[in-house]
């Protein structure tokens, strides 16, 4: 070992020694990715200097370049860009500014580049005037770009040249996008003048403006409504009939971004429809379809079933205690019973599906296109919850429940009679289940209409009895430093075990039960992030999802505000991760609260980027802070090309726009270094860690020192 003295003379020595700058000057230079250069404002652009990286950008190495060697930078210069860059470069030097430049070079084997071109007019050392730069290969870059033009002129050539009407709107009736089609099918000239002057689409155009309150209606029970016929005004003022198919588009989440859908016009189709309503298909006292026209409405849906391939349901409904009311209060109060729940099962339904009187109190639902059992069993929820709202007969209030056996096609049957009998089947059974029930005839399903119920019942008690839980997943840098958490929900509960958020989020969204559940994770989120000891100097973040349906709420930034201050966290340390739909409809309203939660402090972060109607306006008028580019543009990049090109792009505009860039669903060392290459900020998956409870997080910065 050497002494300390000898020791001190090494440092000593090492610290006096000059630092070689031209040494570090000129290995910088030729180990960049590119062409540094110095050159004449002349005819041929002819170079005084080039670095080493002009081999691997042109396939010409120095003494080819330099001193008019075999080929000069303007020979290199694609014929058709020669022009511009010489202007563009001669206008910037006339200003004394700096020029940056795109185009394209022909390399040594003929290959096609494009570069960019950075530089300015300097003197040199005798003080004669040369342009110094930088030059470097864009082309993947100007792919990237290119294929993403591609693919929106693709899409732009379907939505512009499609025969029939395609429109976005909002919720409060505003159009964001229509076709030529639409414009020429309601007497417009072009979309723009359409969407200009069908700003209130509720007043403007349905002959009857409750129309539009029914397309709500039908769209938030059921998120979509199918063959939706409505008598519109045309801009002339004449009167045509339109079939509208629309849907509600959801975000990652399941978040309202907008309705979107497609028209048709179906006058004379209408015209024919209703002659056939003249005809005696219908019930006299209800109105309702009576048994010929289930038949033949019922033989439609199953044909289009079979087409489409979604589920039919077929629903048979007795009323309970229909017989007492009738022989008490005689039948003319019978009747109007009847009227009244015929009434009420019409509002339920979307005017694509079907209820009929079978006879005497027994009525039949044909629900058309549902792709999920869920769908279903939301529906009959709600007929029975207006079938036993109480009814006024004779001044009197009575409540009458209702009994539903459902058989689902093709599961159940193949034809209307099969349906017809094994919907009465399941009906019996619900009377025997002790009345005011549905059941399915299929056991798996209604085990599954039991479960979603009780899930329902038993989230209000597990809140209630402290059931939810925070886990934790770390976030690194590209050290693998631990820099933040994504804090999210897990619920244990004591009958169904560990249940999967994917299947408690949708029910809290549709139930309410969101707004406490958000409070509990939140207030056990931030009192576990403010015990957190910094790791490498920096407190850690914890980011926290914020539903849509909470996010325009009048109380929302004081609530957060308030969760803070008891837990004593400074605002400083969350994150709120908000997706793209809460941006649509009233934006002015999301700018407002934005800017709120900026006062307060706490970062904001788009999450899910590039799953949705991403827009760059977004990016540009919002005050976010950070974005979480999907893990659907992670998965796969290791050895897809168009994956990797989408998520080098994303990563290249958030660096532009100046935002952190986190990419979640990183699962291998290959995805982690090519996002970390490209520049990535942070990174989030199971390669880092699972998400674990509060306490194992702890032990695991204990135990790793926040590396990870």
């Amino acid at each position: 070992m050497p002494s300390s003295s000898v020791r001190q003379r090494r440092s000593s020595l090492s610290t006096s020694l000059p630092v070689d700058r031209a040494r570090v000057l000129d290995t910088l230079v030729n180990n960049l990715e590119g062409m540094a250069y110095r050159c004449l404002n002349d005819s041929r652009w002819s170079m005084l200097f080039v670095s080493q990286g002009c081999l691997e950008l042109t396939g010409y190495g120095p003494e080819d370049l330099v001193n008019d060697g075999c080929v000069s930078w303007e020979e290199l210069t694609f014929p058709e860009d020669r022009m511009r860059v010489r202007g563009e470069i001669a206008h910037a030097i006339a200003a004394g500014k700096r020029f940056a430049v795109q185009y394209r070079i022909v390399t040594s084997a003929g290959q096609v580049k494009w570069v960019i071109e950075r530089g300015i007019a300097v003197a040199d050392e005798t003080g004669q005037p040369v342009i110094e730069g930088f030059i470097e290969d864009v082309s993947q870059r100007h792919m990237t770009l290119e294929a993403l033009e591609h693919a929106e002129l693709r899409y732009r050539h379907i939505f512009e040249h499609a025969s029939e009407g395609i429109f976005q709107t909002t919720r409060d009736g505003r159009y964001l996008a229509a076709n030529p089609a639409l414009a020429k099918l309601y007497g417009y000239a072009a979309p723009d003048e359409l969407i200009a002057d069908l700003s209130d689409i509720e007043r403007r155009l349905y002959v009857k403006e409750s129309r539009r309150q029914d397309f709500r209606r039908l769209m938030e029970a059921h998120g979509e409504v199918i063959n939706f016929e409505s008598e519109v005004y045309r801009r002339d003022g004449s009167k045509i009939w339109i079939s509208e198919n629309a849907h509600i588009v959801h975000g990652a989440n399941g978040e309202f971004i907008c309705y979107e859908g497609t028209v048709q016009d179906i006058t004379e189709r209408r015209s024919y429809q209703e002659q056939l309503e003249r005809q005696a298909n219908h019930d006299l006292l209800t109105g309702l379809p009576n048994r010929n026209l289930l038949g033949d409405r019922l033989q439609q849906a199953i044909s289009r079933a079979e087409r489409l391939g979604y589920f039919l349901a077929l629903v048979f409904i007795d009323l309970d205690n229909f017989k007492f009311i009738n022989d008490s209060l005689g039948h003319a109060a019978g009747d109007e019973l009847l009227v009244e729940v015929a009434a009420r099962l019409r509002a339920c339904l979307r005017t694509s599906d079907t209820v009929a009187r079978q006879g005497g109190d027994e009525f039949v639902l044909v629900l058309n296109d549902h792709y999920r059992v869920n769908s279903i069993i939301s529906l009959l929820e709600r007929v029975l919850v207006e079938v036993g709202r109480p009814v006024n007969l004779s001044g009197r209030d009575f409540q009458v429940g209702a009994s539903l056996g459902v058989a689902l096609y093709p599961q159940d049957g193949l034809d209307a009679e099969s349906l017809l009998k094994h919907a009465d089947v399941a009906m019996y059974a619900a009377k025997d289940r002790g009345r005011n029930n549905f059941q399915f005839f299929t056991r798996e399903l209604n085990h599954m209409a039991d479960e979603r119920l009780n899930l329902e019942t038993a989230m209000r008690t597990g809140i209630d009895q402290d059931e939810f839980m925070v886990y934790f997943q770390p976030k690194v840098d590209h050290r693998r430093r631990i820099v933040g958490v994504e804090a999210l929900a897990r619920w244990n509960n004591p009958d169904f075990g560990m249940v999967a958020p994917d299947r408690f989020i949708p029910i809290a969204e549709e139930t309410g039960l969101i707004h406490p559940l958000t409070d509990v994770i939140m207030r056990k989120a931030f009192v576990a992030a403010a015990s957190w000891a910094p790791t490498h100097g920096h407190p850690i973040q914890i980011a926290v999802n914020l539903s849509p349906k909470l996010f325009l709420s009048e109380e929302i930034v004081a609530r957060v505000a308030s969760l803070l201050r008891d837990a004593g966290l400074p605002p400083e340390r969350v994150e709120l991760e908000i997706t793209e739909s809460v941006f649509l409809g009233d934006s002015e309203r999301a700018v407002r609260i934005l800017s709120e939660f900026k006062d307060l402090g706490v970062g904001l972060a788009m999450d899910d980027f590039g799953t949705g109607y991403s827009s760059l306006s977004y990016l540009r008028r919002f005050p976010l802070d950070i974005i979480k580019i999907d893990r659907s543009l992670v998965t796969g990049l290791e050895h897809e090309e168009e994956v990797a090109m989408i998520a080098r792009a994303v990563i290249s505009l958030g660096q532009s726009l100046r935002k952190t860039v986190v990419a979640e669903g990183v699962e291998n060392q290959a995805q982690f270094d090519f996002l970390r290459y490209q520049g990535c900020d942070e990174f989030q998956g199971y390669l880092i860690s699972r998400p674990i409870p509060a306490a194992d997080f702890v032990e695991l910065l204990m135990r790793t020192g926040g590396q990870l």
